[in-house]
Protein backbone atom coordinates (compact mmCIF):
# COMPACT_ATOMS: atom_id res chain seq x y z
CA UNK A 1 0.00 0.00 0.00
CA UNK A 2 1.39 3.32 -1.08
CA UNK A 3 1.48 4.88 2.94
CA UNK A 4 3.39 7.23 5.34
CA UNK A 5 4.43 6.04 8.90
CA UNK A 6 4.96 8.10 11.64
CA UNK A 7 6.66 6.32 15.44
CA UNK A 8 6.98 8.61 18.24
CA UNK A 9 9.30 6.94 21.52
CA UNK A 10 7.97 6.83 25.00
CA UNK A 11 10.56 10.52 25.76
CA UNK A 12 9.56 11.92 22.58
CA UNK A 13 5.66 12.02 23.39
CA UNK A 14 3.62 14.32 25.33
CA UNK A 15 2.83 12.05 27.94
CA UNK A 16 5.42 9.19 27.73
CA UNK A 17 3.22 6.97 25.57
CA UNK A 18 4.79 5.39 22.62
CA UNK A 19 2.69 6.52 19.66
CA UNK A 20 2.93 4.54 15.74
CA UNK A 21 0.55 6.09 13.59
CA UNK A 22 0.07 5.39 9.59
CA UNK A 23 -2.04 6.25 6.90
CA UNK A 24 -3.15 2.89 4.59
CA UNK A 25 -3.55 4.81 1.35
CA UNK A 26 -4.81 2.78 -1.76
CA UNK A 27 -3.19 3.06 -4.82
CA UNK A 28 -4.63 5.59 -8.00
CA UNK A 29 -8.27 5.23 -8.45
CA UNK A 30 -8.97 2.45 -5.71
CA UNK A 31 -10.44 2.81 -2.41
CA UNK A 32 -10.81 0.17 -0.03
CA UNK A 33 -13.90 0.66 2.90
CA UNK A 34 -12.57 -0.54 6.19
CA UNK A 35 -13.83 -1.02 9.74
CA UNK A 36 -13.09 -1.47 13.49
CA UNK A 37 -13.02 -5.09 14.58
CA UNK A 38 -12.63 -7.06 17.34
CA UNK A 39 -10.98 -11.01 17.17
CA UNK A 40 -11.05 -12.83 20.79
CA UNK A 41 -8.37 -15.58 21.16
CA UNK A 42 -10.95 -18.62 20.98
CA UNK A 43 -12.10 -17.40 17.25
CA UNK A 44 -8.42 -17.47 16.19
CA UNK A 45 -7.85 -20.27 13.42
CA UNK A 46 -4.61 -21.51 13.65
CA UNK A 47 -4.58 -22.38 10.54
CA UNK A 48 -4.66 -19.47 7.53
CA UNK A 49 -4.97 -19.45 4.26
CA UNK A 50 -4.17 -16.27 2.37
CA UNK A 51 -6.34 -15.65 -0.71
CA UNK A 52 -3.55 -13.12 -2.39
CA UNK A 53 -0.93 -15.88 -2.39
CA UNK A 54 -0.52 -19.84 -1.98
CA UNK A 55 0.69 -19.35 1.64
CA UNK A 56 -1.19 -22.16 3.33
CA UNK A 57 0.23 -22.07 7.49
CA UNK A 58 -0.39 -23.17 10.62
CA UNK A 59 0.28 -21.91 13.58
CA UNK A 60 1.49 -23.68 16.64
CA UNK A 61 0.86 -20.51 19.22
CA UNK A 62 -1.32 -19.81 21.51
CA UNK A 63 -3.62 -16.67 20.52
CA UNK A 64 -4.82 -13.28 22.05
CA UNK A 65 -7.51 -11.68 21.55
CA UNK A 66 -6.85 -8.03 19.33
CA UNK A 67 -8.21 -5.37 17.51
CA UNK A 68 -7.82 -4.68 14.17
CA UNK A 69 -8.84 -2.83 10.88
CA UNK A 70 -10.06 -5.17 8.01
CA UNK A 71 -11.26 -4.71 4.41
CA UNK A 72 -15.15 -5.00 4.44
CA UNK A 73 -15.11 -6.63 1.64
CA UNK A 74 -12.79 -9.97 1.79
CA UNK A 75 -12.34 -10.76 -1.52
CA UNK A 76 -9.02 -9.97 -1.65
CA UNK A 77 -7.92 -10.76 1.91
CA UNK A 78 -7.77 -9.97 5.55
CA UNK A 79 -5.50 -6.83 4.99
CA UNK A 80 -5.92 -6.24 9.29
CA UNK A 81 -3.89 -3.40 8.43
CA UNK A 82 -3.19 -1.98 12.17
CA UNK A 83 -4.04 -3.23 16.15
CA UNK A 84 -3.31 -4.06 19.22
CA UNK A 85 -3.64 -7.16 21.17
CA UNK A 86 -4.55 -8.23 25.09
CA UNK A 87 -0.87 -8.27 26.44
CA UNK A 88 -0.56 -4.36 25.10
CA UNK A 89 1.27 -5.07 21.66
CA UNK A 90 0.68 -3.06 18.65
CA UNK A 91 1.67 -3.63 14.96
CA UNK A 92 0.88 -1.60 11.84
CA UNK A 93 1.35 -3.56 8.03
CA UNK A 94 2.80 -2.56 5.81
CA UNK A 95 4.53 0.39 4.59
CA UNK A 96 5.11 -0.68 0.99
CA UNK A 97 8.99 0.31 0.21
CA UNK A 98 11.17 -0.32 -2.72
CA UNK A 99 14.42 -1.49 -3.35
CA UNK A 100 17.11 -1.97 -5.86
CA UNK A 101 18.14 -4.67 -8.52
CA UNK A 102 21.03 -5.68 -7.00
CA UNK A 103 19.13 -6.94 -4.02
CA UNK A 104 16.18 -8.15 -5.87
CA UNK A 105 18.87 -9.91 -8.25
CA UNK A 106 20.35 -11.95 -5.09
CA UNK A 107 16.94 -12.43 -3.06
CA UNK A 108 14.46 -12.07 -6.11
CA UNK A 109 10.82 -11.31 -4.38
CA UNK A 110 8.66 -14.97 -4.71
CA UNK A 111 6.52 -15.47 -7.73
CA UNK A 112 4.18 -17.57 -9.41
CA UNK A 113 5.89 -20.91 -10.30
CA UNK A 114 3.58 -20.88 -13.26
CA UNK A 115 1.57 -18.37 -15.76
CA UNK A 116 -1.92 -17.68 -13.61
CA UNK A 117 -0.71 -18.97 -10.92
CA UNK A 118 -0.57 -17.06 -7.40
CA UNK A 119 2.65 -16.07 -5.97
CA UNK A 120 4.31 -18.09 -2.71
CA UNK A 121 4.75 -16.21 0.35
CA UNK A 122 3.40 -13.37 2.75
CA UNK A 123 2.56 -10.34 2.00
CA UNK A 124 0.59 -7.04 3.61
CA UNK A 125 -2.75 -9.00 3.38
CA UNK A 126 -1.34 -11.72 6.04
CA UNK A 127 0.93 -9.94 8.05
CA UNK A 128 -1.35 -8.51 11.21
CA UNK A 129 -3.19 -11.86 11.25
CA UNK A 130 -0.16 -13.96 11.17
CA UNK A 131 1.51 -11.62 14.06
CA UNK A 132 -0.85 -9.73 16.06
CA UNK A 133 -2.43 -13.00 18.08
CA UNK A 134 0.67 -14.63 18.91
CA UNK A 135 3.50 -11.95 19.65
CA UNK A 136 3.87 -11.07 23.55
CA UNK A 137 5.99 -7.79 23.39
CA UNK A 138 7.61 -5.43 20.47
CA UNK A 139 10.77 -7.15 19.96
CA UNK A 140 8.62 -10.77 20.00
CA UNK A 141 7.23 -9.62 17.09
CA UNK A 142 10.27 -8.69 15.22
CA UNK A 143 11.74 -12.13 15.79
CA UNK A 144 8.65 -13.91 15.21
CA UNK A 145 7.65 -12.10 11.45
CA UNK A 146 11.60 -12.62 10.56
CA UNK A 147 11.33 -16.17 11.54
CA UNK A 148 8.28 -16.43 8.65
CA UNK A 149 9.84 -14.38 6.40
CA UNK A 150 12.94 -16.77 6.34
CA UNK A 151 11.06 -19.63 6.33
CA UNK A 152 8.40 -18.83 3.83
CA UNK A 153 9.64 -15.90 1.87
CA UNK A 154 7.75 -12.71 0.71
CA UNK A 155 6.43 -11.38 -2.86
CA UNK A 156 6.62 -7.81 -2.01
CA UNK A 157 8.83 -5.24 -0.11
CA UNK A 158 7.36 -3.91 3.39
CA UNK A 159 8.05 -1.96 6.37
CA UNK A 160 6.46 -2.90 9.81
CA UNK A 161 6.36 -1.28 13.28
CA UNK A 162 5.57 -3.11 16.36
CA UNK A 163 4.87 -1.21 19.88
CA UNK A 164 4.78 -1.88 23.33
CA UNK A 165 4.78 0.22 26.17
CA UNK A 166 8.27 0.21 26.43
CA UNK A 167 9.68 0.10 22.59
CA UNK A 168 9.15 0.77 19.06
CA UNK A 169 10.77 -1.30 16.80
CA UNK A 170 11.10 -1.35 12.49
CA UNK A 171 11.07 -3.97 10.43
CA UNK A 172 12.09 -3.81 6.93
CA UNK A 173 12.01 -6.67 4.44
CA UNK A 174 14.63 -7.04 2.24
CA UNK A 175 14.46 -9.31 -0.86
CA UNK A 176 12.14 -12.46 -0.66
CA UNK A 177 14.12 -13.83 2.17
CA UNK A 178 15.74 -11.60 4.57
CA UNK A 179 14.85 -8.26 6.95
CA UNK A 180 16.56 -6.05 9.21
CA UNK A 181 14.74 -4.13 12.07
CA UNK A 182 15.61 -0.74 14.48
CA UNK A 183 14.58 -0.02 17.75
CA UNK A 184 13.14 3.65 17.33
CA UNK A 185 15.10 5.83 20.25
CA UNK A 186 13.22 6.43 23.25
CA UNK A 187 13.68 10.09 22.44
CA UNK A 188 13.33 10.40 18.87
CA UNK A 189 10.79 10.14 16.38
CA UNK A 190 10.73 8.55 12.83
CA UNK A 191 8.85 9.54 9.25
CA UNK A 192 8.68 6.56 6.81
CA UNK A 193 7.60 7.37 3.11
CA UNK A 194 6.93 4.53 0.71
CA UNK A 195 11.26 3.64 0.87
CA UNK A 196 13.08 1.58 2.76
CA UNK A 197 14.32 4.22 5.56
CA UNK A 198 16.65 2.34 7.99
CA UNK A 199 20.12 5.24 7.10
CA UNK A 200 22.49 3.05 10.07
CA UNK A 201 22.82 -0.39 11.18
CA UNK A 202 25.12 -2.22 13.74
CA UNK A 203 25.79 -5.55 12.59
CA UNK A 204 27.97 -5.97 15.76
CA UNK A 205 25.04 -5.66 17.95
CA UNK A 206 22.61 -7.43 15.61
CA UNK A 207 24.63 -10.49 16.34
CA UNK A 208 25.49 -9.63 19.70
CA UNK A 209 23.81 -7.68 22.40
CA UNK A 210 20.75 -6.85 19.88
CA UNK A 211 20.16 -3.82 22.28
CA UNK A 212 19.11 -2.37 19.03
CA UNK A 213 19.39 -3.80 15.78
CA UNK A 214 18.22 -7.33 14.57
CA UNK A 215 18.08 -9.15 11.64
CA UNK A 216 17.77 -12.16 9.49
CA UNK A 217 20.58 -14.91 10.47
CA UNK A 218 22.83 -14.49 7.22
CA UNK A 219 22.48 -10.97 6.49
CA UNK A 220 25.52 -9.82 6.79
CA UNK A 221 26.92 -12.44 4.24
CA UNK A 222 23.87 -11.91 1.96
CA UNK A 223 25.70 -8.31 1.81
CA UNK A 224 29.23 -9.22 1.43
CA UNK A 225 28.61 -11.99 -0.84
CA UNK A 226 26.55 -9.62 -2.83
CA UNK A 227 28.65 -6.36 -3.02
CA UNK A 228 25.92 -4.80 -1.83
CA UNK A 229 27.91 -2.49 0.98
CA UNK A 230 28.52 0.41 -0.89
CA UNK A 231 30.50 2.12 1.89
CA UNK A 232 34.64 4.31 0.59
CA UNK A 233 35.94 3.84 4.06
CA UNK A 234 35.02 0.58 6.31
CA UNK A 235 35.34 2.77 9.49
CA UNK A 236 32.25 4.90 8.61
CA UNK A 237 28.49 3.50 10.04
CA UNK A 238 27.13 0.99 7.55
CA UNK A 239 24.25 2.47 5.64
CA UNK A 240 21.20 0.16 5.09
CA UNK A 241 19.78 2.92 2.53
CA UNK A 242 23.01 2.94 0.36
CA UNK A 243 23.02 -0.68 0.46
CA UNK A 244 19.44 -2.08 -0.10
CA UNK A 245 17.24 1.04 -1.11
CA UNK A 246 15.94 2.88 -4.20
CA UNK A 247 17.37 6.42 -5.50
CA UNK A 248 15.35 6.42 -8.66
CA UNK A 249 13.30 9.84 -9.63
CA UNK A 250 10.25 8.69 -8.50
CA UNK A 251 11.32 8.57 -4.60
CA UNK A 252 12.09 12.25 -5.27
CA UNK A 253 8.31 13.47 -6.37
CA UNK A 254 6.45 10.63 -4.30
CA UNK A 255 8.69 9.87 -1.03
CA UNK A 256 11.36 12.17 -0.12
CA UNK A 257 9.42 15.40 -0.01
CA UNK A 258 6.92 13.81 2.27
CA UNK A 259 9.35 12.89 4.71
CA UNK A 260 10.91 16.57 4.49
CA UNK A 261 7.89 18.03 5.12
CA UNK A 262 7.56 16.42 8.20
CA UNK A 263 11.15 17.09 9.46
CA UNK A 264 10.54 20.37 8.75
CA UNK A 265 8.03 20.62 10.91
CA UNK A 266 9.00 18.98 13.95
CA UNK A 267 12.29 20.01 14.02
CA UNK A 268 11.66 23.68 11.89
CA UNK A 269 15.14 25.40 13.66
CA UNK A 270 17.64 22.25 13.92
CA UNK A 271 18.09 22.39 10.03
CA UNK A 272 18.00 25.07 7.24
CA UNK A 273 15.27 23.34 5.27
CA UNK A 274 14.50 25.68 2.13
CA UNK A 275 16.70 27.55 -0.31
CA UNK A 276 20.08 26.85 -1.60
CA UNK A 277 22.00 26.71 0.93
CA UNK A 278 19.30 24.35 2.69
CA UNK A 279 20.87 21.36 4.78
CA UNK A 280 18.25 19.16 3.53
CA UNK A 281 15.78 19.71 0.34
CA UNK A 282 12.63 17.93 -1.07
CA UNK A 283 14.62 15.69 -3.19
CA UNK A 284 17.58 14.73 -0.62
CA UNK A 285 18.48 11.05 -0.40
CA UNK A 286 20.19 11.70 2.87
CA UNK A 287 17.01 12.91 4.78
CA UNK A 288 17.74 11.48 8.87
CA UNK A 289 15.56 8.56 9.34
CA UNK A 290 15.23 9.54 13.05
CA UNK A 291 15.50 12.67 14.86
CA UNK A 292 14.63 14.09 18.39
CA UNK A 293 12.09 17.06 17.71
CA UNK A 294 12.08 20.24 19.45
CA UNK A 295 9.53 19.74 21.63
CA UNK A 296 7.32 17.06 22.10
CA UNK A 297 4.91 15.48 20.03
CA UNK A 298 0.95 15.12 20.72
CA UNK A 299 -1.72 12.79 18.94
CA UNK A 300 -2.91 15.90 17.25
CA UNK A 301 0.54 16.76 15.96
CA UNK A 302 0.02 13.19 14.44
CA UNK A 303 -3.65 13.75 13.02
CA UNK A 304 -2.23 17.52 11.58
CA UNK A 305 1.13 15.86 10.19
CA UNK A 306 -0.68 12.98 8.27
CA UNK A 307 -3.42 15.24 7.07
CA UNK A 308 -0.34 17.17 5.57
CA UNK A 309 -0.52 18.68 1.81
CA UNK A 310 2.54 20.78 1.81
CA UNK A 311 0.42 24.07 3.53
CA UNK A 312 2.84 26.82 3.91
CA UNK A 313 5.52 25.86 1.29
CA UNK A 314 4.89 26.20 -2.83
CA UNK A 315 3.32 22.65 -3.27
CA UNK A 316 0.62 22.76 -1.44
CA UNK A 317 -2.47 21.75 -3.96
CA UNK A 318 -4.84 24.09 -2.55
CA UNK A 319 -3.11 27.34 -2.53
CA UNK A 320 -4.55 29.77 -4.10
CA UNK A 321 -1.53 31.87 -5.29
CA UNK A 322 1.62 30.80 -6.85
CA UNK A 323 3.18 29.31 -9.26
CA UNK A 324 0.72 26.58 -10.95
CA UNK A 325 3.24 24.31 -11.55
CA UNK A 326 4.53 23.43 -8.21
CA UNK A 327 1.39 23.17 -7.12
CA UNK A 328 1.83 19.27 -7.72
CA UNK A 329 4.50 18.74 -7.80
CA UNK A 330 5.28 16.26 -4.76
CA UNK A 331 2.57 13.54 -3.45
CA UNK A 332 1.17 15.27 -0.46
CA UNK A 333 0.61 12.73 2.82
CA UNK A 334 -2.99 13.66 3.06
CA UNK A 335 -4.55 12.45 -0.39
CA UNK A 336 -7.98 11.33 -1.48
CA UNK A 337 -7.44 7.31 -1.39
CA UNK A 338 -6.51 6.77 2.42
CA UNK A 339 -8.57 4.10 3.49
CA UNK A 340 -7.96 4.62 7.07
CA UNK A 341 -5.61 6.78 9.36
CA UNK A 342 -4.40 3.97 11.88
CA UNK A 343 -2.66 5.37 15.67
CA UNK A 344 -2.00 3.19 18.75
CA UNK A 345 -1.37 4.94 21.61
CA UNK A 346 -0.20 3.02 24.60
CA UNK A 347 0.22 5.26 27.48
CA UNK A 348 1.37 4.93 30.78
CA UNK A 349 0.76 4.42 34.22
CA UNK A 350 -2.56 3.29 33.81
CA UNK A 351 -4.33 -0.59 34.45
CA UNK A 352 -3.42 -2.34 31.56
CA UNK A 353 -6.88 -3.22 30.11
CA UNK A 354 -7.28 0.75 29.46
CA UNK A 355 -3.36 1.39 28.40
CA UNK A 356 -4.21 1.06 24.88
CA UNK A 357 -6.45 3.24 22.48
CA UNK A 358 -6.87 2.63 19.34
CA UNK A 359 -7.55 5.56 17.16
CA UNK A 360 -8.61 5.89 13.23
CA UNK A 361 -9.80 8.28 11.54
CA UNK A 362 -11.60 7.15 7.33
CA UNK A 363 -11.08 8.44 4.31
CA UNK A 364 -8.72 11.61 3.37
CA UNK A 365 -7.60 13.44 6.33
CA UNK A 366 -7.71 16.59 5.10
CA UNK A 367 -11.58 16.62 5.99
CA UNK A 368 -11.81 13.95 8.76
CA UNK A 369 -11.47 13.61 12.44
CA UNK A 370 -9.36 10.67 14.21
CA UNK A 371 -11.52 9.33 17.19
CA UNK A 372 -10.45 7.02 19.85
CA UNK A 373 -11.56 3.80 21.21
CA UNK A 374 -11.39 1.54 24.15
CA UNK A 375 -10.13 -1.90 22.92
CA UNK A 376 -10.88 -4.00 26.49
CA UNK A 377 -14.19 -5.03 25.18
CA UNK A 378 -16.55 -7.48 23.54
CA UNK A 379 -17.25 -5.87 20.15
CA UNK A 380 -17.00 -2.15 18.84
CA UNK A 381 -20.25 0.07 18.12
CA UNK A 382 -21.86 -0.59 14.76
CA UNK A 383 -20.72 2.68 13.36
CA UNK A 384 -17.49 2.08 13.03
CA UNK A 385 -17.32 -2.09 13.31
CA UNK A 386 -20.10 -2.96 10.24
CA UNK A 387 -18.95 -4.01 7.21
CA UNK A 388 -20.34 -1.38 4.58
CA UNK A 389 -19.62 -2.36 0.68
CA UNK A 390 -21.77 0.84 -0.77
CA UNK A 391 -21.98 4.16 0.28
CA UNK A 392 -24.22 5.24 3.22
CA UNK A 393 -25.03 7.46 6.06
CA UNK A 394 -25.09 5.05 8.74
CA UNK A 395 -20.98 4.10 8.37
CA UNK A 396 -18.09 6.43 9.73
CA UNK A 397 -16.34 5.25 7.09
CA UNK A 398 -18.79 6.25 4.27
CA UNK A 399 -20.13 9.71 5.56
CA UNK A 400 -15.96 10.61 5.66
CA UNK A 401 -15.86 9.69 2.12
CA UNK A 402 -18.68 12.11 1.06
CA UNK A 403 -17.77 14.64 2.96
CA UNK A 404 -13.99 14.55 1.43
CA UNK A 405 -15.52 14.34 -2.11
CA UNK A 406 -18.16 17.32 -1.56
CA UNK A 407 -15.63 19.88 0.15
CA UNK A 408 -12.48 19.33 -1.96
CA UNK A 409 -13.80 21.32 -4.72
CA UNK A 410 -14.92 23.72 -2.05
CA UNK A 411 -12.65 23.82 0.74
CA UNK A 412 -12.08 27.86 0.44
CA UNK A 413 -16.29 27.79 1.40
CA UNK A 414 -16.02 24.62 3.91
CA UNK A 415 -12.79 24.94 5.47
CA UNK A 416 -14.44 26.88 8.97
CA UNK A 417 -16.97 23.94 8.92
CA UNK A 418 -14.54 20.97 8.69
CA UNK A 419 -11.94 22.77 11.50
CA UNK A 420 -14.84 22.97 13.55
CA UNK A 421 -15.90 19.65 13.51
CA UNK A 422 -12.52 18.48 13.70
CA UNK A 423 -11.75 20.22 16.95
CA UNK A 424 -15.46 19.49 18.20
CA UNK A 425 -14.86 15.97 17.47
CA UNK A 426 -11.27 15.62 19.05
CA UNK A 427 -12.03 17.29 22.29
CA UNK A 428 -15.12 15.62 23.15
CA UNK A 429 -14.12 12.45 22.38
CA UNK A 430 -10.77 13.09 24.72
CA UNK A 431 -12.99 14.40 27.84
CA UNK A 432 -15.00 11.11 27.18
CA UNK A 433 -11.96 8.93 27.16
CA UNK A 434 -10.90 10.92 30.23
CA UNK A 435 -13.70 11.14 32.27
CA UNK A 436 -13.95 7.29 31.91
CA UNK A 437 -10.19 6.74 32.83
CA UNK A 438 -10.85 8.89 36.09
CA UNK A 439 -13.87 5.95 36.54
CA UNK A 440 -11.82 3.15 35.87
CA UNK A 441 -9.41 4.11 38.53
CA UNK A 442 -11.80 4.59 40.75
CA UNK A 443 -12.97 1.33 40.85
CA UNK A 444 -15.34 0.67 38.00
CA UNK A 445 -15.43 -2.69 35.80
CA UNK A 446 -13.01 -1.56 32.79
CA UNK A 447 -15.46 -3.94 30.70
CA UNK A 448 -18.24 -1.86 31.36
CA UNK A 449 -17.31 1.38 31.40
CA UNK A 450 -14.72 1.16 28.52
CA UNK A 451 -18.15 0.06 26.70
CA UNK A 452 -20.25 2.35 27.25
CA UNK A 453 -17.45 5.11 26.72
CA UNK A 454 -17.17 3.69 23.10
CA UNK A 455 -21.08 3.67 22.09
CA UNK A 456 -20.77 7.30 23.27
CA UNK A 457 -18.06 8.37 21.62
CA UNK A 458 -19.82 6.46 18.53
CA UNK A 459 -23.01 8.49 18.65
CA UNK A 460 -21.52 11.89 19.52
CA UNK A 461 -19.23 11.12 15.84
CA UNK A 462 -21.93 10.01 13.96
CA UNK A 463 -24.23 12.89 14.84
CA UNK A 464 -21.41 15.42 14.65
CA UNK A 465 -20.55 13.52 11.11
CA UNK A 466 -23.82 14.12 9.58
CA UNK A 467 -24.27 17.94 10.69
CA UNK A 468 -20.66 18.42 8.61
CA UNK A 469 -22.08 16.35 5.67
CA UNK A 470 -25.75 18.59 5.84
CA UNK A 471 -23.14 21.60 6.00
CA UNK A 472 -20.93 20.65 3.27
CA UNK A 473 -23.31 19.43 0.85
CA UNK A 474 -25.60 22.78 1.24
CA UNK A 475 -22.20 24.61 0.10
CA UNK A 476 -21.33 22.26 -2.64
CA UNK A 477 -25.14 22.47 -4.02
CA UNK A 478 -25.19 25.75 -4.00
CA UNK A 479 -21.65 26.22 -5.54
CA UNK A 480 -23.07 23.90 -8.59
CA UNK A 481 -21.97 25.25 -12.37
CA UNK A 482 -25.46 25.10 -13.19
CA UNK A 483 -26.71 27.61 -10.42
CA UNK A 484 -28.60 31.02 -11.62
CA UNK A 485 -28.91 34.12 -9.42
CA UNK A 486 -32.37 34.74 -10.45
CA UNK A 487 -35.43 32.97 -8.50
CA UNK A 488 -39.18 32.78 -8.98
CA UNK A 489 -40.12 36.01 -10.41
Amino acid sequence: MPCTTILVGKKASFDGSTLVARNEDCPQGQYNPKRLALVKKEEVKAHYQAVLSQLDIKIDRDPLTYSYTPNSDLREGIWGCYGVNEKNVSMTATETITSNERVLSADPLLKAENEGEKPQGLGEEDMVSLCLPYIQSARDGVLWLGQLLEEHGTYEMNGIAFQDQEEIWWLETLGGHHWMAKRVPDEAYVIMPNQLGIDSFDFQDAYGKKEGHLCSQDLKDFVEKNHLDLRMDREEVFNPRWAFGSHTDADHSYNTPRAWVLLRCFNPKTYSWEGERADFGPEDDDLPWSLVPERKITVEDIKWALSNHYQGTPYDPYQRTGDPSSKKKYRPIGINRTNVLGLVQIRPDLPEEIKPLHWLAFASNVFNALVPFYTCVEDFPAYVNKPVLKPSTDSFYWVNRLIGALADPHIKDCQIDIDRYQDKVHGRTLEIIKRTDAAILAGGSCKELATRANQEIADFVEEESLKLLDQVLFKASNAMTNSFSRSDA
